[in-house]
């Protein structure tokens, strides 16, 4: 009796918490959504800010074409593949610092074009679309 008892326990334990894992996340219906509050105009210059963690958030940004731009990525204890940055267009690869800011000029783009980044595995991705 009590072996089934512990065993009952265990699992409600399991099952509250991929609930709570898979419940947990948040994310918006829309990808204009995901886009809000994360682009700003500095000194003339589109800044995009992304967090790298578990992934890339927002997933999708639009941003304003034609002008000079800079995707600000942001580490906070980063350790898994998103660390591992690749912009193929930008021809940029590098390793994101595990906590810290990295700054990535892009040439001002054309409307209609779309920007991508991705982990270094293809994992995780993010994109900038320029309108």
């Amino acid at each position: 009796m009590k072996i089934i008892a512990i065993g009952f326990f265990v699992a409600i334990i399991l099952l509250g918490g991929a609930i709570i894992i898979i419940g947990g996340k948040d994310e918006p219906k829309t990808e204009i959504a995901q886009a809000a509050g994360n682009v700003s105009i500095v000194d003339g210059k589109q800044v995009v800010s992304i967090t790298a963690r578990g992934g890339y958030s927002p997933r999708v940004t639009t941003a304003k074409s034609g002008l000079p731009t800079i995707i600000k990525m942001d580490t906070i204890g980063t350790y898994d593949c998103s660390s591992a940055l690749v912009v193929p267009s930008l021809g940029y690869r590098k390793n994101l610092p595990p906590s810290g800011e990295t700054l990535i000029d892009v040439p001002p783009q054309k409307p209609g074009t779309v920007l991508q980044g991705l982990c270094s595995m293809g994992m995780y991705n993010f994109k900038i679309r320029f309108n």
